[in-house]
């Protein structure tokens, strides 16, 4: 497939008017929707900012390529365009973008569609192709230009593959070079894995040949893992470099001089970290744990990972929270109607309640807390103890402990094993760790966790059970402030996972505390369509047409759509929103409301025992953080 085949003439910006990112976004994503290749502008934006949010897809050089994978795609598509006068889109040198290309595409997308999209990234690593696509004036001239330069790379890659071919070994490992002193590997990996885990593969390729270096890289891109490196590679670098914003199978470099840096490092500063590889001038990586190590070697100890290991945990568990809970308050609702003997009823309480989605709640939360601890190993043990914890109605605290408790283990079996023979090297994960990982996690669980979490759970449930009314409004307001302090960080997550803890414990699947925190959630976005409607002097004209998607996504219970004003404006923006957030989680538990649905806002608040009560707090608290904004904001300067 040809890359043009995607990058469509009739989407093509020669002139793009946008002076500011997030202008610059719209732009192209209009472009997209205008030309029926998405049908969820909203959603899809959200996935752009999602991804940005991560790391920027500036990646120098002139060079923009925002990109995100979601079912608001209908069609893989690149968008390209041009500015004249450049926009600052945070690019990792510091320099404007004046070229950009936004890639979409949809959730299923064929391998044929990825690879064209791979190959569009590796081209622009090429920087005489990057000043012709400038000088560009129509988007024919663009099309022709990436014709002729795709062909040209197909032809210049057969001599090299049939040369490949003939000289191929039998052997896939035995590919190496026979300098193994000049030999170092490396994995690339962005979130998406459509467009700087190849960029960053070739720009890593094309410098160790500058250089004399034999490389080998692996990409972890959307159709899983490519070229994946060998235990006899592994074993014979020099050094590994990890150039990938999300995780990569790590265990298997134990011992080795890892250098992990960010994807757009790989891009940007293959040399460095070519000869830092090579020159062995990286920690020394140990999977059997106690800590991650710096660049110095310096320890930053276990309990700087506690958020990462929880975050992995409730990001593994919330596809079943949301799936099963909106079943599960389905369910409710239709016995309002039906009476509990319904057939419908008692399907989807099956399907969403303890039999089904929710009894992995625990099970999975602890697991992926364990394995982000202590790799593959430790998932099974962890998962086990989840479950112990549940059967003892340890709960949600419980399970938090048992996939602490599981991965740790996991890391000291490690230790302990760590002087085997070689010979025995194969049993450690098969036989050693899953047996005496389960045994002793398992142990611990029974006799010490589940009795003390068991007491601790059942003793918050009565004191929430018991509390007064003043005490459950603060706790409100409490919770309601938490949800916008950093929307979508550590005190958001912490305000949730609360919330989800209270939600699937025995007897409390009513959902006070999901009010409070859901209504606190949905305050900033719409607080933020408020004030860009109502006090429009106070934002510039981009500004308040993004306010405007802010109504959906309030609605929607999507607190992230906040994020750009936020960080334009974090004083008065994030006190303003904690400020009606709390306000709201306050009302919710004031008005005594539930919600038994663990996500949804707007569309599950039908389920709520005041719905109209809901809603309404929702209201006060946005209307009270848009005036607040509104009144405390500067004026916008003028544009142009």
């Amino acid at each position: 497939m040809r890359i043009t085949d995607l990058m469509i003439k009739e989407a093509m910006i020669m002139d793009l008017a946008a002076t500011t990112k997030e202008a610059a976004i719209d732009e192209l994503i209009a472009s997209l929707a205008k030309n029926g290749r998405i049908n969820d502008p909203v959603e899809f934006k959200q996935a752009i900012l999602k991804r940005e949010g991560e790391s920027s897809t500036g990646i120098g050089g002139g060079i923009a390529m925002p990109h995100a994978k979601t079912k608001a795609v209908n069609q893989p598509t690149v968008v390209f365009a041009k500015s004249a006068k450049g926009v600052d889109f945070e690019a990792l040198d510091g320099e404007p973008a004046y070229l950009f290309f936004m890639i979409a595409a949809p959730e299923g997308a064929g391998s044929t569609h990825l690879r064209t999209l791979a190959a569009l990234s590796r081209l622009l690593i090429d920087s005489d192709f990057i000043d012709k696509l400038k000088e560009t004036k129509t988007p024919e001239e663009v099309a022709a230009l990436f014709d002729a330069k795709q062909a040209n790379e197909e032809e210049a890659k057969k001599p090299a593959e049939a040369q490949a071919t003939a000289q191929a070994p039998k052997n896939a490992a035995a590919d190496a070079p026979a300098d193994e002193e000049a030999f170092v590997i490396a994995v690339t990996a962005c979130p998406t894995g459509i467009a700087h885990t190849f960029m960053a593969e070739d720009a890593l390729k094309k410098k160790a040949k500058e250089m004399g270096v034999s490389i080998r890289v692996e990409t972890n891109g959307s159709e899983g893992a490519g070229n994946v490196l060998t235990p006899d590679e592994i074993r014979r670098a020099k050094g590994v470099i990890i150039a990938a914003d999300k995780n990569v199978e790590m265990a298997r470099f134990d011992g080795k001089p890892v250098l992990q840096r960010p994807v757009s490092d790989g891009i940007r500063k293959p040399e460095e970290l070519i000869r830092k590889a090579l020159n062995g001038d990286a920690p020394i990586y140990r999977s059997a744990g106690g800590g991650a190590v710096t660049e110095k070697g310096e320890k930053t100890g276990i309990g700087s990972g506690i958020y990462k290991n929880l975050m992995n945990g409730i990001s593994h568990m919330l596809p079943f929270v949301v799936g099963g809970g909106i079943l599960l308050a389905i369910s409710f609702l239709i016995e309002q109607v039906a009476g509990e003997s319904s057939p419908l009823f008692q399907l989807l309480q099956t399907i969403g309640g303890g039999n089904g989605a929710f009894h992995f709640l625990i099970p999975i939360l602890a697991g992926f807390i364990a394995m982000s601890i202590g790799d593959r190993p430790a998932l099974m043990p962890g998962m086990v103890g989840g479950l112990m914890a549940v059967n003892s109605n340890a709960g949600f605290l419980g399970g938090l402990a048992a996939g602490f408790l599981a991965g740790y283990v996991v890391i000291l079996l490690r230790k302990v094993f760590a002087g085997l023979p070689k010979t025995l090297e194969g049993l450690k994960p098969i036989l050693l760790y899953p047996i005496f990982g389960l045994l002793i996690a398992g142990t611990v669980m029974f006799y010490v966790v589940d009795p003390i979490f068991s007491w601790m759970n059942e003793g918050l449930i009565n004191v929430l059970n018991n509390l007064g009314t003043g005490n459950m409004v603060i706790l409100g307001i409490i919770l309601g402030g938490m949800m916008s302090i950093d929307m979508g960080g550590p005190f958001n997550k912490a305000a949730y996972a609360f919330a989800i803890g209270v939600f699937t414990s025995s007897g409390n699947t009513n959902g006070a505390m999901m009010a409070a925190v859901m209504a606190g959630g949905m305050v900033p976005p719409l607080a933020i369509a408020l004030a860009t409607t109502f006090f429009k002097r106070k934002f510039t004209e981009q500004e308040r047409k993004s306010g405007l998607t802010n109504y959906i996504l309030g609605l929607s219970f999507i607190t992230e759509g906040a994020i750009p004003f936020a960080a334009s404006d974090p004083l008065r923006v994030l006190t303003s929103c904690i400020l009606g957030s709390a306000v709201a989680g306050g009302l919710t538990q004031l008005w005594k409301i539930n919600v038994p649905a663990p996500h949804g806002g707007i569309f599950v608040a039908a389920l709520a025992n005041h719905a109209l009560l809901f809603m309404l707090a929702v209201v006060i608290g946005a209307v009270v953080s848009g005036f607040v904004l509104g009144v405390w904001k500067k004026n916008a300067e003028p544009q142009g």
